[in-house]
């Protein structure tokens, strides 16, 4: 009798286009790298502490991660900051 083993990995994978896409692109340009780095931003926007009179009513946690597509657009920001800061020469520390 052999054992059969299941996987649990999903066959149907609907942003699997676009994850590649975001892996392909190229950063040639400083403008469209400095656009880049403008337009992802380097922390979760939505993650903060919500008090009152100095006190910490709750606690807002990241949702960035629940993003699909959130290690593909931290990925093509990097790569645009080293093609600034590699490149170009610029000083990136205006970014961060």
């Amino acid at each position: 009798m052999t054992a059969r083993i299941y996987t649990t990995i999903p066959k149907f994978k609907p942003l699997s286009p676009l994850r590649k896409w975001l892996d392909r692109i190229e950063i040639k340009n400083p403008k469209f790298a400095r656009f880049l780095c403008q337009l992802i931003p380097s922390q979760c926007p939505f993650e903060r502490d919500i008090s009152f009179l100095g006190h910490v009513l709750f606690h807002i946690p990241p949702m960035c991660k629940l993003n699909p597509l959130y290690n593909e657009l931290i990925d093509l920001r990097f790569r645009a900051l080293c093609y600034l800061a590699d490149v170009c020469g610029e000083d990136v520390s205006s970014y961060c």
